[in-house]
């Protein structure tokens, strides 16, 4: 019976590597791309408009795609960002505190998590221009248990994202656009771990 479990996390990881593989060879083809941002909780959300997985890209010229999973189901939707919206999060994005955030991707996750993951290149055009050069700024944060809470410029963006409005836009197909997350390596398979490591 304990082989099982094991064979069960082997196959993921070996099916999660070759899907992060992917992602990054046409990651790396996005020349448009100013941001990805993804938040992500296991906590069982009662409210049927809040999503339990956010994912949003942005590009240079503040178009976006956007990811939820609701409990009513999965929506994808595309649009341009208001001008309030592209102030938002240019502010939130260039603080300097959230510049200096370095990713924490410890903890065994017993019950509950959260976590954030960016993705951020250059700047939006009508910003002030920074370059980050060729390497893309990446940010990864895993709140296991309550024990990592987000730092407060994390948090800020998460809360954007949480609140993030989709004004005039269209639903687009998963096969369209299907990397609007960032890439944040083999993270997602720690649940599992931590459920099959229980007596």
């Amino acid at each position: 019976m304990r082989s099982f479990p094991t064979f069960v996390v082997v196959a993921a990881v070996v099916l999660i590597s070759a899907g992060v593989r992917a992602q990054e060879a046409y990651h790396s083809h996005d020349a448009d791309l100013f941001a990805r941002l993804a938040y992500d909780t296991s906590a069982i959300v009662s409210d049927d408009a809040a999503a339990r997985h956010i994912c949003v890209a942005v590009s240079r010229d503040g178009g976006y795609r956007i990811e939820r999973t609701l409990i009513t189901g999965t929506e994808r939707l595309q649009g341009k960002l208001t001008k309030e919206q592209r102030e938002q999060l240019k502010t939130l994005l260039d603080s300097e505190k959230f510049r200096a955030v370095t990713s924490n991707h410890g903890g065994l996750i017993r019950q509950d998590s959260e976590s954030f993951a960016a993705e951020i290149r250059g700047a939006l055009e009508d910003g002030t221009p920074h370059e980050i050069g060729h390497e893309a700024q990446r940010v990864h944060w895993l709140n296991a248990d309550g024990e990592n809470p987000f730092p407060e410029s994390v948090a800020k963006v998460v809360d954007w994202l949480k609140h993030f409005e989709a004004k005039d836009a269209k639903a687009f197909e998963y096969a369209e656009y299907p990397d609007v997350c960032p890439v944040i390596g083999l993270r997602r398979i720690q649940p599992s771990v931590a459920q099959n490591g229980k007596p």
